[in-house]
């Protein structure tokens, strides 16, 4: 006899089905939004809609214009371009990189003479008729032994690479025709709902376009960004550096004792690139007297602006570390965003009145008290330390709006050297399954969050939306003003990051 489990639904009475129905089937094709449902939500996860539903759950449809069902579309498309390739060009070797002005870059070891936009051209074609034809993709729940087999008979030797150091009893995959995936997050179960996208060249690669996050009926703004991409591509070099790009090389990596020279390696490098950019501050014809460093949440400024102080130690500096969250205004000053909540993003949490006066005088060659904030009792006072700038003394500021022109107003803009810090990983999970550099920042945000300031995992996770907000309004828009850009990204991190992680995660 069948096991009878709840469903409730919203706007419609509860509903008793078998346990194992697909939540597809419950739920009509178009929500009220007009927009295709492609995924849901079931007991606050999300989920494909080939998912079976195993005990009494709350069921919420997602479409694209979700947060989670945008992510669904990301991921689906991901998986399309995988399974077009594998048909095109069986024994390619490519990797979905990272985002790139509404799309994702691709790196690819091109097989034949045909040029690059050619083969991208073919790749393409073969999306097409995957969407045109509405393929099925399914989601199947198989044993590791079977999927070891799926995986071998189709040549996919990066998914392979994964199953080196786990052995669960079993494995959900993603199955089209005879391409798999296992499956890392939700995906459409069938091709025809991934319009609209487009796949051009770029560089010796290609960008595959992803649907606009505000109206995903049509496809994101395609504007690039030669600094930020001429970073990726030296993280991806620093990559081969390490013999580190996938996960699977991490894990073998790690398993043949290989961690500390990793480790090293991976610091040197950071330190070489701090060099380079200590040495080009001190040898500006102009005498730099403030150096800004900017960047989004958990981007890893004040690591960075610590060790860049140290360099330029070494170069005869004498710098002085400020960080404009010790100039936040408090709650009760602090500005709300449209529904009332607090606004820790908006450039006007900072109390830009006294951070420049107190930024004059130090310039003007006056002591001032060191501001301090109290993350706890959400207050900023004046310390008893004082402190002024030295011979040779420069100011680093660092802070989430460092580069924003609103930020600090002085005469003389060629005695500023700005700097841009961002955590761009290289390091992915298979070729078609990158690691999202945004959700690399939200796991490094929870534990400083949890560890510093008693914030647990949920409270972190209802801000972030907040967060990314803030960021597109007042970060990303100034990013070109930088003079250097740092990645702070470490191929090793997310190894460390995670003991610390999971417990904080099994709590919500």
């Amino acid at each position: 006899m069948k096991r009878v489990i709840r469903i409730t639904l919203p706007g419609r009475p509860d509903t008793d089905v078998d346990a194992g129905t697909p939540v597809g089937a419950l739920l009509p094709a178009i929500a009220d939004n007009g927009l295709p449902i492609v995924g849901a939500i079931v007991n606050n996860d999300a989920v494909s809609l080939g998912f079976p539903l195993a005990a009494h759950a709350t069921v919420t449809p997602l479409t694209a214009a979700d947060h989670h069902g945008w992510r669904i579309i990301r991921w689906s498309l991901s998986f399309l371009l995988g399974k077009a390739i594998h048909t095109t060009f069986p024994d390619l070797s490519y990797r979905v990189r990272h985002s790139m002005s509404g799309g994702l870059f691709c790196t690819v070891a091109w097989p034949n003479g045909n040029s690059v936009a050619d083969n991208v051209a073919l790749i393409k074609a073969e999306m097409e008729r995957l969407i045109d034809a509405d393929t099925p993709i399914s989601y199947d729940v198989v044993s590791y032994a079977d999927a070891l087999r799926l995986f071998e008979s189709s040549h996919q030797h990066d998914k392979l690479a994964l199953f080196t150091h786990r052995n669960p009893p079993y494995m959900t995959i993603n199955r089209c025709g005879i391409f798999y995936d296992m499956a890392q997050e939700p995906i459409v179960h069938r091709a025809g709902l991934l319009r609209p996208y487009d796949l051009i060249p770029y560089e010796n690669g290609m960008v595959l376009r992803l649907p606009s996050r505000a109206n995903p009926q049509e496809l994101g703004e395609w504007s690039p960004n030669p600094k930020l991409f001429a970073v990726y591509q030296e993280h991806i070099s620093w990559g081969r550096i390490l013999g580190v790009n996938s996960v699977g090389k991490l894990n073998r990596l790690i398993h043949d004792g290989g961690t500390d020279d990793l480790i090293q390696t991976a610091e040197a490098l950071h330190e070489k690139k701090l060099a380079v950019i200590a040495a080009d501050i001190a040898n500006r014809k102009s005498p730099v007297k403030l150096i800004l460093v900017a960047g989004p949440s958990s981007a890893g400024k004040t690591t960075f602006s610590k060790r860049l102080c140290t360099h330029l130690r070494v170069n005869g500096m004498r710098p002085l570390l400020i960080s404009t969250d010790d100039y936040f205004v408090g709650d009760e000053r602090n500005p709300r965003d449209a529904n009332g909540h607090l606004d820790y993003e908006h450039i006007e949490a900072v109390d830009l009145k006294l951070l420049n006066e107190d930024f004059t005088r130090l310039l003007d060659g006056q002591t001032i008290k060191r501001r301090v904030f109290d993350f706890k009792t959400k207050k900023g006072y004046a310390s008893d330390e004082e402190f002024n700038l030295k011979d040779n003394g420069v100011i680093v500021m660092e802070g989430i709006h460092s580069l924003n022109p609103r930020m600090i107003t002085i005469p003389d803009s060629s005695c500023s050297y700005r700097i841009y810090v961002s955590a761009l990983t290289q390091l992915g999970i298979d070729r078609n399954c990158r690691i999202s550099t945004t959700d690399n920042r939200l796991i490094r945000r929870m534990v400083r969050d949890n560890a510093h300031r008693g914030h647990p995992a949920l409270a972190t996770l209802r801000r972030w939306p907040s967060v990314g907000r803030g960021e597109a309004r007042w970060i990303f828009p100034f990013q070109n003003n930088a003079d250097a850009i740092f990645n702070s990204a470490l191929d090793y991190e997310l190894a460390v990051l995670k003991p610390l992680a999971t417990p904080l995660l099994n709590q919500v």
